[in-house]
């Protein structure tokens, strides 16, 4: 649920406020509220300090030191000194690369000595180095030429003559002496030794520039709320207007009063756009990730993640519609604690695992095996999902039934709200179409039951067509003539018919997922069968066991990824649209250390 919000009105003299923020800033409650303004010196500054640091813990974490290296420590200014070994880390790499290639070069020709060279020129008999292809080399040009061949590849082939020659695929003499580029090359090796160890000893000190990363994103914080005051009073006195819990009003409350500052407090409105922060349970804060990937509430509106919370679930475990599948998930969540960047999903993952369990054996289904067939679960067949209901498969009817209840749902909550935000007589025409559709399913599921006889059934059917019929087309808009309600409502009929039969057949998806999955688990089961045969060839059983682990692992993958998409699409699609819920709050952001 949407928490309650309290409004701070702080009145203070001018220049006081860097004080006052400081203090909200320890307090760690209060949602200052911002303007929006173009990045000065200041927060261009503050915004460079927090990139570079961040830069610098990326870099730091990307390098792969050895195993055994020694920690060299350097002590001083860790921003400082892990920018320079980054950019040695850097420098030496592709030296050291550049040295390699240019010492392959040289080892085609072998280590001579370069003034020989020069003064076998200057006497008139200049070494001419070539590379050609073996099929462009001539072997009489041994005999023409003082030709030497220094070396004989697959495909070219290095050769020198010594004197004059028109040969082709001539190039440039070597001018760097072999030994000098290895020696070049140890020294620089060494050199990228003693920079792996300054670099593990900054690794290790990670946690001095998250801290300063930390400390520069409060400052910008603190300098961003500062900027929100509003000056009154000919620049005399400042006005700021901040946000908090109402359950922590005491907390907030015994704060301030130590400050001495002077503040209005009073329950925040709608009209004050107060930030959003949601109350509820901790299993119902697991999917508050995914209402905020649609947007968060207005404070008047209301929280679907208690609705996400039950309906995500179970259009998640209809989906995958295994309990095998279910098992592994939770292995996977179990083993997500363990990974500190994941273990705040675990939570999630082994709840989808567990809801996956019990759908799945529901539909009696493991790892696309009809567990259904097994006499250990003759006592409890009854639970099980019958293959067909009223001619028709058993997963497609109860996926139109969970939609109807959903957006039956959906429709109530969009009731509810309409009346308690605009009132009852604003809201006829909302609640004359839930009436007809809550309804209409309720009395049509009870006739189909046999609770109530088909008589009855028809005067209850007329009676709520007629109420229904007077707020959707009559009184649908109380301030507005009544043939122009006439003709509203006949144009929201076309939509709420048209709109809500495609929303209904879109709850098929659970059934074609959850069938497509375990046709797909089927197929890879039948071909490790026949892979297998009758059992009696051990050796047989390896490729059995790696084509049935590998076909569902894969399924798994798949069927994990349409699961989650499909579920969010229904909930955000046909169950925000009919509940009326509109994503146009902001998020609540407390000022903080």
């Amino acid at each position: 649920m949407i928490a309650s919000m309290t409004k701070y009105s702080f009145i203070l003299l001018s220049g006081r406020q860097e004080d006052l923020l400081e203090q909200l800033q320890q307090i760690g409650l209060v949602d200052i509220t911002r303007s929006s303004k173009p990045m000065d010196d200041k927060s261009r500054e503050l915004m460079s300090e927090v990139d570079l640091t961040n830069g610098l813990i990326q870099g730091l974490q990307k390098i792969q030191v050895p195993e055994g290296t020694k920690p060299e420590f350097i002590d001083g200014d860790i921003v400082r000194l892990s920018g320079g070994m980054i950019m040695r880390y850097n420098d030496d790499q592709v030296e050291i690369k550049a040295l390699e290639k240019t010492i392959e070069n040289l080892n085609i020709w072998g280590q001579y000595d370069l003034d020989a060279v020069k003064e076998l020129e200057e006497a008139g008999a200049p070494l001419h180095f070539h590379i050609l292809p073996r099929k462009a080399f001539k072997p009489e040009w041994k005999d023409e030429y003082a030709l030497f061949v220094i070396r004989n590849g697959k495909k070219t082939l290095h050769f020198v003559v010594f004197g004059e020659d028109d040969l082709p695929g001539e190039v440039p003499a070597p001018t760097e002496d072999l030994e000098e580029k290895k020696k070049e090359l140890r020294d620089k090796k060494k050199h990228y030794q003693v920079v792996l160890s300054r670099i593990a000893s900054a690794k290790e000190r990670i946690g001095e520039l998250e801290q300063h990363r930390a400390e520069a994103l409060a400052q910008l914080d603190l300098y961003l709320a500062e900027t929100a005051a509003v000056p009154a009073a000919e620049d005399t006195i400042v006005t700021l207007v901040g946000y908090a819990p109402t359950e922590k009003d005491e907390e907030v409350t015994a704060a301030l009063e130590e400050t001495g500052v002077f503040y209005l407090k009073e329950e925040a409105v709608t009209e004050d756009n107060p930030p959003i922060t949601f109350s509820n349970n901790k299993y119902v804060q697991m999917f508050e990730p995914l209402t905020d990937m649609y947007g968060r509430p207005a404070y008047d509106g209301f929280d679907p993640t208690p609705f996400i919370s039950v309906f995500f679930l179970l259009f998640f475990a209809l989906c995958m519609g295994d309990a095998g599948y279910g098992m592994i998930l939770v292995v996977i969540g179990l083993l997500l604690k363990k990974v500190d960047s994941f273990k705040s999903l675990a939570p999630l993952v082994i709840t989808l695992g567990v809801g996956t369990i019990v759908v799945g054996f529901f539909l009696h289904t493991f790892f696309s095996i009809d567990i259904s067939t097994w006499k250990v679960f003759e006592p409890v067949s009854f639970l099980f999902l019958p293959a067909e209901i009223g001619g028709y498969a058993g997963g497609m009817v109860l996926s139109i039934i969970v939609g109807i209840v959903h957006i039956c749902l959906a429709l109530l909550v969009k009731a509810f709200f309409a009346v308690r935000n605009k009132g009852l007589a604003a809201s006829l025409g909302t609640l004359g179409w839930t009436l007809l559709i809550v309804g209409g399913v309720i009395v049509g599921g009870l006739a189909l039951t046999g609770v109530l006889d088909s008589e009855l059934t028809k005067w209850i059917i007329i009676v709520l067509g007629i109420v229904s019929a007077l707020g959707i087309f009559v009184f649908n808009d109380p301030h507005r003539n009544k043939l122009a309600n006439v003709g509203l409502g006949l144009w929201d009929t076309y939509n709420t018919v048209t709109g809500l039969l495609g929303d209904v057949l879109s709850y098929l998806r659970l059934y074609a997922l959850g069938l497509a999955g375990g046709m797909l688990g089927m197929a890879f089961n039948e071909m490790g069968n026949m892979v297998l045969g009758d059992g009696s060839n051990a050796l047989l059983w390896i490729p059995f066991v790696l084509l049935v682990v590998i076909g569902h692992t894969l399924n798994i993958a798949m069927c994990a990824l349409g699961a989650f998409v499909h579920p969010l699409r229904l909930n955000f699609l046909e169950f925000f649209k009919n509940s009326g819920y509109e994503a146009a709050g902001r998020n609540y952001n407390p000022l903080k250390k």
